[in-house]
């Protein structure tokens, strides 16, 4: 298998040296950038198959970084993890709704860092080694091979958290997942969020899916499903 190449955003160098040096010693291809210009160069460039951001960057923030990245079709499937010395709530759903699919706060663990870019990775790898390539329900296609949503004959760009949510709903239509259940699927048992995190992934999901975004139900009280059936009129809209 070939080793996989991480891009890691931060203005301040320690920080990107440590991260290098951890991610390096655990087998990764390291890209270092210190500011949003270099960042968004790199990505294009490189392709890496994840990126560690800083949220505070000189010139372009990573705010602004993460939304050049996801409007790219180059790089609006490179999964990121934002990390940020900021402590409020709001600004990890703000990371989220942008389409991170994790947030670390500063100061962090490497070895937790690590272990979540470890859990996406093989995450991102476990739907490409998918035994069902295509699934396809109510208008909506998803190739697990090459991880691409299709909406009819419109291609959905969604992140890699947001593709996984969909899979695992859309495998077991009818089926009502719980947060947290959501959670272990599709993003590592070893990850803490908060409930408002899937609610946040599955918010930007549905409205990448337009109308059929409502084919994925709340289940008041419970959790979430893929609408099964599909009626007629929806599948055909």
């Amino acid at each position: 298998m070939s080793q996989k190449t991480i891009l890691v955003v931060d203005d301040e160098r320690d920080i990107v040296d440590l991260i290098d040096y951890n991610l390096s010693k655990g087998g990764y291809v390291v890209l270092k950038a210190y500011d949003g210009e270099a960042a968004l160069s790199l990505a294009r460039k490189r392709r890496p198959d994840l990126i560690i951001l800083d949220l505070m960057l000189p010139e372009i923030d990573g705010v602004d970084v993460c939304k050049r990245l996801r409007a790219s079709e180059e790089t609006a499937n490179i999964p990121i993890i934002m990390l940020t010395a900021r402590t409020d709530e709001a600004d990890e759903v703000l990371g989220l709704e942008l389409g991170a699919e994790d947030y670390i706060k500063k100061p962090f663990s490497p070895r937790v860092l690590i272990s979540r870019v470890r859990a996406i990775i093989r995450r991102k790898a476990d739907g490409e080694d998918s035994k069902t390539k295509i699934i396809e329900a109510g208008g909506i296609t998803i190739d697990t091979e090459r991880y691409e949503a299709k909406v009819k004959d419109r291609a959905v760009p969604l992140t890699v958290t947001e593709f996984r949510i969909l899979e695992l709903l859309m495998r077991a239509r009818g089926r009502v997942y719980d947060r947290y259940r959501i959670v272990d699927s599709v993003r590592g048992e070893d990850v803490i969020v908060l409930d408002r995190t899937v609610d946040v992934h599955i918010a930007a999901l549905r409205k990448k899916l337009g109308l059929h975004g409502s084919l994925i139900e709340t289940v008041r009280g419970v959790g979430y499903k893929f609408k099964y059936p599909v009626e007629q009129d929806e599948a055909s809209s």
